[in-house]
C-alpha cells in the first residue's frame, strides 16, 4: 500500500515545457493530419479529471503529440500509460517523458485505427461486463480527421466486447469538434440529433463534459472543441447486431428532414418496398410521419427488432443496399442506350433532326 501511495503522489521532475519541446524538436502541427496542440496544462488536467480517478490505473492515450495531456495523466497517478502515436516527429519528446517517469510510460509508434489494444494490457485487469468498469481508461485529444471513424470503431467494439472492451466496460474520455460532441450527446427532437446520437447512446452513457475554446489550441482551429466521456452500458438499449442497428439508423437518418418512412423504404428492394415498409412500421408501432430526429431510442429498438424479424424470413434483405440497386439500374440504362445506338447505326437509321441552338 505504501508503494501505491507513493505512486499516486508522483509528480514529474522539472522538464522543458511543452512549448519548449515544440521549439526544441522544431515541431509544427500538420494541417493534413488535423493536428492542434493543447499547451495549457490547466486544461489538460481538467480533461484528465473527467476520466475520474486514475490512481494506479492503466491508461491508453491516443495521439499524445508533444505530450501535454500525457504529463497530466502521469501526474494524476496512472501506474501504466500506453501512448499510441502515428507521427514519428513526436517520439523523441515522448521518450524524454518516459525517462522522467521510469516504468510508467510505454510508447507505441503506430496507428490507433489498426492497433490491437486488447494485446496492450495484462489480462488480469479484466472485470466481468456486469460488474464495475476495469481500472483502464482511454483518453485522447483526437485529431478531427479520425475522431468519427474511431468512435464508430470503438462503439462496434463495445457491442461485440472486443478490442479495449475485452477487459470489460472500459471508459473513454475524448475530444471532438464541438458540433460532433453535441451530436454524440443530443437528446430526442434536438436539431443536433443524428446517427451518431443513436449509435453512441444505445451502447453508452454519454456525457458532454465541457467545451474548450479554439483559441486554446495551437494552431487555432476554426471550431471549438468538446470533451466527451463514455461509459459502456451493462445492457445495450438495442439487442441486435451492431451492423444491423447501424444499417437501420443510417437509412432512417439519410432523409433527416423528411418523414421517417422515407428512410425505412430504402431498406428494401424496389419490387417489395411499399409492402415491407408498411409491415416493418406496423410491427414496430412507429408513426411513419415522425421525423428521424423525433424518434426515441426505444422506437429505434422497435424498428431494429422488426427489421431483424423480416430478415429472418428473407435473409437476402440483410445484404441489400439501395444505392447498389440504383448503380446497377444506371449501368443497365447506359448499356441499353448504347445497344440502341448500335442497332440504329446498323439499320442505317438517319440521325434525328438537329435541335435549334
Amino acid at each position: 500500500m505504501a508503494a501505491s501511495g507513493k505512486l499516486a503522489s508522483f509528480r514529474l521532475p522539472p522538464l522543458p515545457t511543452v512549448g519548449e519541446l515544440i521549439k526544441l524538436y522544431k515541431l509544427r502541427a500538420e494541417k493534413q493530419l488535423s493536428q492542434n496542440f493543447l499547451l495549457d496544462l490547466r486544461l489538460t488536467d481538467k480533461i484528465v479529471r473527467q476520466a475520474g480517478s486514475l490512481r494506479d490505473a492503466h491508461v491508453c492515450e491516443v495521439g499524445p503529440g508533444p505530450g501535454g495531456l500525457t504529463r497530466s495523466i502521469i501526474n494524476a497517478g496512472a501506474a501504466d500509460l500506453l501512448v499510441v502515436e502515428k507521427d514519428t516527429r513526436f517520439i523523441p519528446g515522448l521518450k524524454l517523458l518516459s525517462e522522467a517517469a521510469p516504468g510508467r510510460l510505454r510508447i507505441v509508434h503506430g496507428d490507433i485505427l489498426t492497433f490491437r489494444m486488447d494485446r496492450g494490457f495484462p489480462v488480469n485487469i479484466s472485470k466481468p461486463w456486469e460488474e464495475d468498469p476495469p481500472n483502464l481508461h482511454i483518453i485522447g485529444n483526437l485529431p478531427f480527421n479520425v475522431s468519427t471513424p474511431l468512435i464508430i470503431k470503438w462503439l462496434e467494439n463495445i457491442a461485440n466486447r472486443t478490442g479495449p472492451f475485452a477487459f470489460g466496460r472500459t471508459r473513454l474520455t475524448l475530444t471532438f469538434q464541438k458540433e460532433v460532441a453535441e451530436r454524440l450527446t443530443a437528446s430526442t427532437a434536438s436539431k443536433q440529433r443524428s446517427r451518431l446520437s443513436i449509435m453512441a447512446q444505445y451502447l453508452c452513457t454519454v456525457h458532454n463534459c465541457f467545451t474548450i475554446p479554439g483559441r486554446a489550441f495551437i494552431p487555432k482551429p476554426e471550431v471549438d472543441v468538446g470533451v466527451v466521456h463514455f461509459t459502456p452500458l451493462v445492457r445495450p438499449q438495442i439487442q441486435q447486431p451492431f451492423k444491423l442497428v447501424e444499417k437501420v439508423v443510417r437509412n432512417v437518418f439519410q432523409f433527416r428532414r423528411k418523414h421517417c418512412h422515407k428512410g425505412v423504404e430504402k431498406l428494401f428492394p424496389e419490387a417489395c418496398r411499399v409492402e415491407l415498409t408498411q409491415e416493418m412500421l406496423r410491427k414496430a408501432d412507429v408513426d411513419p410521419t415522425l421525423r428521424p430526429t423525433e424518434l426515441t431510442i426505444p422506437q429505434f429498438r422497435a424498428l431494429a427488432d422488426a427489421y431483424a424479424h423480416l430478415c429472418t424470413h428473407e435473409p437476402s434483405l440483410i445484404s441489400y443496399e439501395f444505392r447498389e440497386e440504383l448503380r446497377l439500374k444506371h449501368l443497365a440504362k447506359q448499356r441499353n442506350t448504347a445497344m440502341d445506338t448500335l442497332r440504329d447505326k446498323a439499320a442505317g437509321t438517319p440521325p434525328g433532326p438537329q435541335q435549334p441552338c
